[in-house]
């Protein structure tokens, strides 16, 4: 198995729980906050899914799917077009209020953009640097174990809250 190939496996496994997660639930579940204050459903698939369009696109240097397909007015959130809800303050968890169908639509236009991207990566790519911020500045390999990482997470949180709701 290729790098490249094991990569989309583990993006394709986050994928399978935001379908599952998602599958059947109708807006108001989807926007419910346990205990009132916790993160939605809606805000943790748009979240991890804006994560990943940011990062890939940053670290494959193409325009996020979010500006590009016009997801962001698709969408029709009152946020700036390249937040990710990174630091979301309570008041901003509660606008990510959004439909099954965009989740999902938008979530696998972005699963399609990072597949395709990363069916060019070789090996050799994956040393590039990518954020020289840090110390040690971050490479691409590592940039894409962190997002992966990431999705799962958030992925793994909305599961456990749909599961509060059921």
């Amino acid at each position: 198995m290729k790098t490249s190939e094991l990569l989309i496996d583990a993006h394709s496994r986050v994928q399978e729980v935001v379908h599952a997660v998602v599958a059947g639930l109708d807006d108001k579940t989807l926007a419910t906050r346990p205990g009132g204050t916790a993160n939605s459903i809606a805000w943790l698939i748009w979240h991890l899914t804006r994560v990943q369009d940011d990062h890939l696109a940053d670290a494959g240097g193409y325009e996020q799917v979010h500006t590009a397909d016009g997801w962001h007015e698709r969408l029709g959130l009152p946020l700036d077009a390249a937040d990710t809800g990174y630091a979301h303050t309570p008041e901003q968890v509660e606008q990510v209020k959004l439909s099954a169908d965009k989740l999902i639509g938008y979530y696998d236009a972005v699963h399609a953009r990072t597949v395709e991207f990363l069916r060019l990566l070789s090996d050799d790519d994956l040393d590039r640097i990518v954020d020289r911020r840090w110390d040690p500045p971050v490479t691409l390999g590592v940039r894409l174990v962190s997002v992966i990482d990431d999705c799962t997470q958030h992925a793994g949180q909305a599961a456990y809250v749909k599961g509060l709701l059921s």
